[in-house]
């Protein structure tokens, strides 16, 4: 109701209306920000489960097992969505980026953070009964963060290239949600709060502490990109003038602390709950020697110009692998064989393994992708040839095109190395007919170790036959989309571990009336049983 389309249109109508937004034109945008809402309103579950446990007073582990395969699920959809919206960047705008720390792509990233945080939150809390506090705040800010992505994207307070459909007032309106929603849940916290009792206790050394590590660095990551996400809002309230933060801010301090949650990450899986008495010194020492020499020698054969952060990014991520390779032998060194050894680990385990090699893979396709990637920008004509890292470039020939909408000039470039052709690229220059808005068709040569991409811009002179091109050679950017690929499959096969699945049981034929006589089964649920046991043994 605040952003009527017939305000504008009625009562004169337009005999052709304007079309969709030409970058909008695209398959990807059709699954993009159905994934992203489900993300968002998916959050909505774990936050509703801990306001009924609040105000229930019954904070035990039974909302936690409710809450978690819901945050999984939400988790993995804002994995995807911000993953699709990267991959759509990348082929569709034609700069060659995949992330630009825009406040739209903040805002969904916020969430994910902090829903990162809820899932191992949500862990230690069902299996240790511990950091209930922690962890009902973490739910109430997930779902307020997904609140405040809605607002920044819809409002219009902040510059961004996703600024498509900006309204103010409603605008307004979402903040009103916002406020009501997430100050009606601090609220509930505050008054009922007081019920929250640490029900046991754990060491130093425990897994309990490591998450507690992670859930910490994870929280500065995310106050990091919140305040360079809203300090232009807080600089222009203030009279501060306009400021712009972008990529060196949130890269100067991202990449230090995504390096300690993955040191945190690696050692904290295999150590025991509670408290680890294991002499792991001297294994901790020899996975972190190993580590580094590994990733020595791979970066200094790879590019020695860029080998301190490939090889800090690749020894962190051999640190995390080694430790999992210690922990499956672990798991698995007492089974009678290999197989049964793999039979007899849940699904939550397997789950987790598989996120966590997810984020390995996408951390070292960032890594990569960051350090090594070229970047040229030539002026072309046909039978020009340009060498960019190995390949040589050949613009052959310059067609016009007219598709159902746009027209366009397309470009014809031959890509090869070593006399061999690799690639025949066709770039475009398109004006949508319409809204007659020129967009740039990028041409890209996949593969899994590297992209090769062209861009074509504008002619350099009236009349010339030269174009300017903007050719990139990316090593390894296909890693960082597989990497959210494997991370929201393994919030998937956590999902399917049997603890989370709804049970159908037959009641004993004990109950009269009319179930009895027509021997209609009940339907339980496993945890609802399991809990409504442990509470009842807890009152007795």
């Amino acid at each position: 109701f605040t952003s009527s389309p017939f305000e504008r249109t009625l009562p004169n109508l337009a005999v052709d209306g304007a079309d969709l937004n030409p970058v909008l034109q695209d398959f990807g945008l059709i699954i993009h920000p159905p994934m992203l809402y489900m993300g968002y309103v998916g959050m909505v579950v774990p936050f509703a489960f801990c306001m009924a446990a609040l105000w229930e007073g019954r904070l035990d582990a039974a909302w936690t097992r409710w809450s978690r395969p819901w945050a999984l699920a939400a988790w993995g959809f804002l994995t995807i969505g911000i993953a699709l919206g990267s991959w759509w960047a990348y082929y569709e705008l034609g700069w060659g980026g995949w992330w630009f720390w825009d406040p739209v792509e903040n805002a969904s990233f916020m969430p994910w953070l902090v829903g990162l945080a809820l899932l191992h939150s949500l862990a230690v809390t069902e299996k240790r009964g511990v950091f209930k506090a922690w962890t009902i705040m973490l739910a109430i800010f997930a779902f307020a963060l997904s609140l405040l992505g809605t607002f920044l994207v819809r409002s219009g307070v902040l510059t961004s290239v996703h600024s498509f459909a900006a309204d103010p007032t409603r605008g307004l309106v979402i903040l009103a949600i916002l406020g009501i929603i997430i100050g009606s849940g601090l609220l509930m916290f505050a008054v009922r709060g007081w019920r929250l009792t640490v029900e046991s206790q754990y060491q130093l050394i425990s897994r309990e502490s490591f998450l507690v590590i992670n859930n910490a660095i994870i929280l500065i990551a995310t106050l990091v990109v919140l305040l360079g996400t809203l300090y232009p809002i807080i600089a222009d309230a203030f009279s501060l003038g306009q400021v712009s933060v972008g990529p060196p801010y949130f890269n100067a301090l991202f990449v230090p602390l995504t390096w300690l949650l993955l040191i945190a990450m690696g050692m904290g899986s295999n150590i025991r709950w509670k408290q680890d008495k294991r002499p792991l010194l001297g294994v901790g020492i020899a996975i972190a020697a190993s580590s580094i020499v590994l990733a020595a020698i791979i970066a200094y054969f790879t590019s020695p110009s860029a080998m301190f952060n490939i090889g800090v990014t690749l020894a962190v991520s051999f640190w995390v692998l080694l430790w999992m390779i210690v922990d499956f032998r672990d798991k698995t060194k007492n089974a009678p064989n290999f197989f049964k050894g793999l039979r007899q680990l849940r699904l939550s385990y397997w789950g987790q393994q598989t996120a966590h090699i997810g984020v390995l893979v996408a951390v070292i396709g960032i890594a990569f992708t960051s350090s090594l990637s070229i970047e040229r920008d030539v002026a072309m004509g046909i039978g020009d040839t340009v060498n960019v890292q190995g390949y040589d470039f050949e613009v052959t020939e310059f067609f016009e095109i007219k598709g159902s909408n746009f027209d366009a000039t397309q470009a014809q470039v031959v890509v090869s190395k070593d006399g061999r052709e690799v690639a025949k690229l066709t770039p475009e220059k398109r004006t949508y007919i319409i809204s007659t808005m020129p967009t740039t068709e990028a041409a890209i040569d996949p593969s899994l170790m590297r992209d090769v991409y062209v861009a074509l811009g504008e002619p350099i002179a009236d009349g010339s036959n030269q174009w300017a091109l903007r050719i990139y050679v990316k090593p390894l950017i296909r890693w960082i989309w597989l990497g959210a690929i494997i991370m929201a499959l393994g919030g998937l096969i956590s999902m399917l571990d049997k603890r989370y699945r709804i049970k159908k049981i037959k009641a004993p034929l004990l109950v009269t009336g009319s179930l009895a006589t027509y021997g209609v089964n009940e339907v339980a649920i496993e945890q609802a049983i399991s809990v409504s046991t442990m509470s009842t043994l807890k009152e007795k």
